[in-house]
């Protein structure tokens, strides 16, 4: 009896522009992320069975295996090698996403003439700066803005992903930019580029090349309304890092995260300053997030967040004001209204302060996003002070996630906040009691645990020196 073909004779099917997934009827909302009007005809989808060919490259026993070529290397930007785990391994492929105007561009071309220059001890290495969105011309104009006009940096203003291929084989880089993924597009594959099919192309053609040659990859892609990364979640499992540049548009303040790291760890955060004259990088940038008035004011209220295992001092501020109507407004900018909602709830019932009454506005300083928990201790004493008119100890920092019974938790890293408070000159911290204590006090630093938001209550009741204990 004859095996049955796998060929699939359904003539035409149908592929989710979001998420990849297949059908072979049109439907109006994909079967897997759940989007509306996302599928689009592709054509006739055919399944083969490869058989088992020569090995041309045969396993090795991981004991024998070479581990010093994927060593890592330096950029010449120290906050990215932050985030990388210690700079660039060869052969990597590096998706960056970032909102429009963010920056992504400006950043790359600077490690692109950073690298090529490569000021650690190698030979100037080749670089490859491949943009589908700019001619040539005007990278050059930006580069020369920026000061990253480098001896060995090529530039590219190609769209066809075989011409691409073409020219990486004819330069043989070690380092390949391409600006963006989404702009490049295969003659070989039906659809326009960006669709899921020519990303999924591009992407894996580029991979193939990177590993073959030994050249890391740094890709640019595109968002989404949403934040997401544009094109199929197949692009993030292909690619070893998947890092993401955000930052306020009216803030200069520029922050680079790793979603995914296959060569290092995800919990390290960069901060660049975006200028008219290019990118840099913040070794410390904890001044940015913390106002600069000459005497202290009621509702304000320094913490120390974590970004990633970075602290950052951020200061919360509100203001409260009787309301005009019988609805109070509840303004928040920079932080999760449902929590700062969430807390004027725990401030009235467990604390006693009637704030039903009161439009009331949080918001942060510096145009900072912050979304710790440990936030919440904060922002509850800057409501309070404001709600007081008293003044918060202006050398005192406080951090603690306050629960729904008034209960104020630990939370993670407290000695390492205290150190970093301690370092930019503040002597008080009010946290959360824990079962490990706060740890190693700085000298001539004091701290105050408490369990219960009523006690930090008290504290801005009874004076803005407070009963501190070591």
């Amino acid at each position: 009896m004859a095996a049955k073909s796998t060929k699939n004779n359904a003539g035409q099917n149908f592929r989710c522009t979001e998420c990849g997934w297949t059908a072979v009827k049109w439907v109006g909302r994909c079967g897997e992320c759940q989007a509306w009007g996302t599928l689009e005809e592709v054509g006739t989808v055919v399944v083969r069975t490869t058989a088992a060919t020569t090995v041309v490259t045969p396993a090795q026993l991981i004991s024998e295996v070479d581990a010093s070529k994927a060593a890592h290397n330096l950029t010449g930007v120290p906050e990215l090698d932050r985030v990388l785990g210690g700079g660039m391994v060869p052969g990597a492929v590096i998706l960056l996403a970032g909102e429009p105007g963010v920056g992504k561009s400006t950043l790359l071309l600077d490690v692109a003439a950073k690298f090529a220059r490569n000021k650690h001890g190698r030979e100037p290495q080749k670089v490859l700066y491949l943009t589908g969105e700019e001619s040539a011309a005007q990278v050059k104009l930006r580069a020369e803005r920026i000061g990253a006009v480098a001896d060995t940096l090529y530039l590219g203003a190609e769209t066809d992903l075989g011409t691409a291929l073409g020219q990486v084989e004819a330069i043989k880089p070690t380092l390949l930019i391409v600006d963006s993924v989404q702009t490049f597009s295969s003659a070989m594959v039906d659809g326009s580029a960006g669709g899921v099919s020519q990303v999924r192309e591009v992407a894996a053609s580029l991979i193939a090349a990177a590993k073959r040659l030994n050249m890391t990859t740094l890709l640019v892609g595109h968002v989404t309304k949403d934040g997401s990364i544009a094109g199929p979640r197949l692009l993030e499992h292909l690619v070893d890092v998947v890092c993401q540049f955000d930052g306020e548009r009216h803030s200069r303040l520029r922050l680079l995260r790793a979603i995914k790291n296959r060569y290092g760890q995800t919990d390290e955060v960069g901060c660049f300053d975006l200028t008219d004259d290019g990118i840099e990088g913040l070794a410390d940038p904890s001044g940015l997030f913390t106002s600069r008035t000459s005497a202290p004011v009621s509702g304000t209220c320094i913490t120390v967040t974590m970004e990633g295992r970075r602290p950052l001092l951020a200061e919360v501020q509100a203001l409260l004001t009787p309301a005009m109507g019988s609805s109070p407004r509840r303004t928040v900018s920079g932080l999760d209204s449902t929590r700062i909602g969430m807390l004027l709830a725990v401030l009235q019932q467990r604390a006693g302060l009637r704030l039903d009454a009161d439009d009331s506005y949080v918001a942060t300083v510096g145009g900072a996003r912050l979304s710790e928990p440990a936030l919440d201790l904060a922002v509850a004493l800057s409501i309070v002070s404001a709600k007081t008119n008293k003044v918060v100890h202006p050398k005192m920092v406080a951090f603690g996630e306050v629960g729904l019974a008034g209960e104020v938790r630990p939370v993670p890293g407290i000695n390492q906040r205290i150190q970093e408070a301690s370092r930019l000159g503040y002597t008080h911290a009010l946290v959360p009691r824990s079962s490990t204590g706060p740890g190693t006090i700085p000298p001539d630093f004091t701290v105050k645990q408490i369990e219960h938001i009523a006690e930090a209550t008290e504290l801005i009741l009874h004076g803005s020196d407070g009963p501190y204990t070591k």
